[in-house]
C-alpha cells in the first residue's frame, strides 16, 4: 500500500462546491469537448485523474481501470477514499456532493490536494452527469459505504454497508446512449494514455483490464525511472549518440511541491520529440513550460561550445531549430495554481512556469555538460552538423522558392491546373500516380476546379532526407510549387491554393507504397494540412461489373458478391490501376463529387503516429521486420 501518513487532511471541510450538475447534460461539449470517441474515452480520464491526483500526493500506488461487459468501466484505487463525513455547505456526505455537484472538489482550496490537473478531477460529477448509471464505493475509516445513481441524480442516501481494513476508492459508470451517437472502448487507447501517465508518477502501479470477451486482457505499467523511462522508450527505434540520460527533478520555488522534472538524450534523427506536461496533463500546443525549455537549452549549448572553443569566433551562434535536432525531451511542471489555454488544456499559460524551468533546467544542463564531457562533445557535434545542413537547406529552399519567383511562380510542366479564378476553397489537386492514369484524369475532369499532378514512380522516403536533398527531387519540387505554402520555416498555410489534395493511387502493393511516401511527405513537413483536414485519400472501385446494359461498380470484394449474387451471369473487370479506366469511368467512379467516396487523412494519436513512422519508414529494420510480424494478420493482401 502507499504511504498513507503524510500531513495532509482530507475530509468534507476541504470540498468546495460551485454550482449543480444541469448545465453538463444541456453542454457536454463544454466539460469534455466532444461526445464522439475522444470525449467517451475523456471520461476514463476524468475519473483516473482523481485516483493519480492521490497518487501525486503520496497517498496511493496501484489504480486499475477495468472495460467491462455491457460498456461499463471501473476505476479502482488504493488511496484515501473519497470522504463520506457530513459536508457543512451542502448538509450531507461530501462523497454526494462531490459526485452529484459540478465543481465540487477538494483542488479548488483547503488542504486537499497540493498539486492537481487544474479542473481536472471535477470531473466525478461530469462523467456521473452523462452516466446512465454510476456507482460509487468507497473504503474508508474502517468501513464500505455506497452510493448509486442516474444520470447525474442519487438513487439513494449514502449507505454504510459492511466493515472494511482497506483504503480507495471504486467507481463505475455506463455512458449515457442518448449523450454518445457511439459507445466503445478502445483498449489500445486506453493502454496508450496509461502508459504515459505511469511514466509520469515514479512507482505508481497502473493497469488496464478488459473484460469485455472471454479472453481477458490485461497490461500493467510501473516505471521506477519516471522519465529517464519514457525517454528511452521513444527512443528504442533510435541510435543514441551520446550515452548517459540527462535528468533533473527539482523544487523551482519556496514550494516544495512545486517541480520541474526533465528528461533528454539525443538521437542520430533528424525531427525532435518534446512532450511537454503540466501537472500530468499532455500539453501537445507547448506552452511556458517549453518556451523556458527551449531558451535555457539554446543559451547553455552556445555557452558551452563557445567557453570550449568547439565553434569558432566566426561562426553563428546555434538556434532554436538546431539545437532541437535529433533531441528527445519530455519536460514535466508541477504547479499549485496553473492556468491553461484553451478549453482542452492544450497550452500552459502560467507564465511562472517558463523562469522555473529556464532556472533549474538551465543551471543543471550545464552542470551535466561540463561533468561529461564526452556527452557534451557528442551533442555540440550534432548541433553543428544541424546548423551546416540548415544553412544548405535554406540555400536549396531559396533557390526552389527564388525559380518560382523569377519565372512568374511557373507551375511545374507535370501540372493541369484548374481555371484561373477558381478559390482555393473550392479547388482540389489531384495527385496521380502514373502518365497513363494522369493522362485519363487531365481529359475527365472538371477543369472548372480539378488540377491533375501526375507522378512518375515512386517519390523519395524523406523520413530520412533533409530538405536540401528532399528538394534536389523533382517530383517533391513539383508538389511544394503546386502547393503554393511554401516549405519549413517560410510555410504559409494561408497561401494553399487547393483545399482538397487527394491522392490517387493505384489498388496494388505499389500503389500503397506510394501512398505511403506521399503520407510520409505530408505528415513531416505539411503538417498543419493534414490537421485542418485538406489531405484525402481517393477510392476508386476494385470491379466493373457488367450485367447486360447495367454496369455496377464495387469498391470491396462483398460488394461484388452483393452485386454478383442478385444476378446470374455478368461480365467482371477488376482494375489494378487507375490508368486502365477510360476518362469517363474514371470521373464517375473517382473524381465526381456528387458520387465519389473521399477518405479524410487524419491524426488522432500525433506521438503514435511519429512511432510508426519511425519504425515503419526509417533504418531501424529489426524493428521494422518485428513490426510486420506482430501486425501480418491485420493486414490486406492483394496478390
Amino acid at each position: 500500500m502507499a504511504e498513507k501518513e503524510k500531513k495532509s487532511s482530507y475530509g468534507a471541510a476541504d470540498i468546495t462546491v460551485l454550482e449543480g450538475l444541469e448545465p453538463v447534460r444541456k453542454r457536454p461539449g463544454m466539460y469534455i469537448g466532444t461526445t464522439g470517441p475522444d470525449g467517451l474515452h475523456h471520461l476514463i480520464t476524468e475519473i483516473f485523474d482523481n485516483s493519480r491526483d492521490e497518487a501525486m500526493g503520496g497517498f496511493a500506488d496501484d489504480i486499475e481501470i477495468a472495460l467491462l461487459p455491457e460498456n461499463r468501466v471501473r476505476v479502482t484505487d488504493n488511496g484515501r477514499g473519497i470522504p463520506v463525513d457530513t459536508h457543512k455547505q451542502t448538509k450531507v456526505s461530501a462523497l454526494e456532493t462531490i459526485m452529484t455537484t459540478l465543481h465540487a472538489g477538494g483542488k479548488f482550496g483547503g488542504e486537499g490536494y497540493k498539486v492537481s490537473g487544474g479542473l481536472h478531477g471535477v470531473g466525478a460529477s461530469v462523467v456521473n452527469a452523462l452516466s446512465v448509471y454510476c456507482k460509487a464505493e468507497v473504503h474508508r475509516d474502517g468501513g464500505v459505504y455506497v452510493q448509486e445513481y442516474k444520470r447525474g441524480k442519487k438513487l439513494g442516501p449514502v449507505k454504510r454497508i459492511g466493515p472494511s481494513k482497506q483504503t480507495g476508492t471504486i467507481i463505475t459508470f455506463e455512458p449515457d446512449s442518448e449523450i454518445f451517437p457511439e459507445i466503445k472502448f478502445d483498449f489500445d487507447k486506453v493502454v496508450s494514455h496509461m502508459r504515459q501517465q505511469a511514466y509520469l508518477v515514479k512507482g505508481l502501479r497502473i493497469r488496464v483490464v478488459d473484460e469485455r470477451e472471454s479472453e481477458r486482457k490485461s497490461m500493467t505499467f510501473y516505471f521506477e525511472g519516471g522519465l529517464m523511462s519514457l525517454v528511452r522508450f521513444e527512443n528504442e527505434h533510435g541510435k543514441p549518440i551520446h550515452k548517459n540520460i540527462f535528468y533533473i527533478e527539482k523544487s523551482a520555488s519556496d514550494k516544495d511541491y512545486e517541480i520541474v522534472e526533465i528528461a533528454l538524450q539525443y538521437i542520430d534523427d533528424i525531427s525532435s520529440k518534446v512532450l511537454p506536461f503540466a501537472n500530468n496533463i499532455y500539453t501537445a500546443e507547448g506552452g511556458t513550460h517549453v518556451t523556458g525549455f527551449k531558451t535555457a537549452l539554446t543559451r547553455s549549448l552556445n555557452n558551452y561550445a563557445r567557453k570550449n572553443n568547439l565553434i569558432s569566433e566566426k561562426e553563428d551562434n546555434f538556434t532554436g531549430d538546431d539545437v532541437q535536432e535529433g533531441l528527445t525531451a519530455v519536460i514535466s511542471v508541477k504547479l499549485g495554481e496553473i492556468q491553461f489555454e484553451g478549453q482542452t488544456k492544450g497550452k500552459l499559460g502560467s507564465v511562472e512556469a517558463q523562469g522555473m524551468v529556464t532556472s533549474v533546467f538551465g543551471d543543471a544542463f550545464s552542470a551535466f555538460l561540463e561533468e561529461n564531457p564526452d556527452d557534451a562533445r557528442a551533442i555540440i557535434q550534432k548541433v553543428v552538423l544541424a546548423l551546416k545542413a540548415r544553412k544548405a537547406a535554406k540555400a536549396a529552399k531559396d533557390s526552389v522558392l527564388r525559380k518560382g519567383a523569377l519565372e512568374g511562380m511557373t507551375l511545374p510542366g507535370k501540372l493541369a491546373d484548374c481555371q484561373s479564378g477558381t478559390s482555393a476553397e473550392d479547388a482540389e489537386l489531384f495527385i496521380v500516380e502514373g502518365d497513363s492514369a494522369g493522362g485519363s484524369a487531365k481529359m475527365g475532369r472538371d477543369r472548372r476546379m480539378q488540377a491533375i499532378l501526375a507522378l512518375r514512380g515512386k517519390i523519395l522516403n524523406i523520413e530520412r532526407a533533409r530538405l536540401d536533398r528532399m528538394l534536389a527531387s523533382e517530383q517533391i519540387k513539383n508538389i511544394v510549387i503546386a502547393l503554393g505554402t511554401a516549405i519549413g520555416d517560410t510555410f504559409d498555410i494561408s497561401k494553399l491554393r487547393y483545399h482538397k489534395i487527394i491522392l490517387a493511387t493505384d489498388a496494388d502493393v505499389d500503389g500503397a507504397h506510394i501512398r505511403t511516401l506521399l503520407l510520409t511527405l505530408f505528415y513531416r513537413f505539411f503538417r498543419p494540412l493534414l490537421d485542418a483536414g485538406h489531405i484525402y485519400i481517393a477510392q476508386p472501385p476494385l470491379y466493373k461489373i457488367k450485367i447486360g446494359k447495367t454496369i455496377h461498380y464495387a469498391y470491396s470484394d462483398e460488394e461484388k458478391r452483393k452485386v454478383v449474387g442478385k444476378e446470374e451471369g455478368g461480365d467482371i473487370q477488376r482494375y489494378k490501376g487507375l490508368g486502365e479506366m477510360n476518362s469517363d469511368e474514371l470521373w464517375e467512379t473517382t473524381m465526381d463529387p456528387a458520387k465519389r467516396v473521399l477518405k479524410q487523412v487524419a491524426v488522432d494519436d500525433a506521438r503514435e503516429a511519429d512511432r510508426i513512422f519511425d519504425i515503419l519508414m526509417g533504418t531501424d529494420v529489426p524493428s521494422r521486420k518485428s513490426f510486420i510480424q506482430s501486425n501480418a494478420k491485420k493486414a490486406t493482401i492483394d496478390i
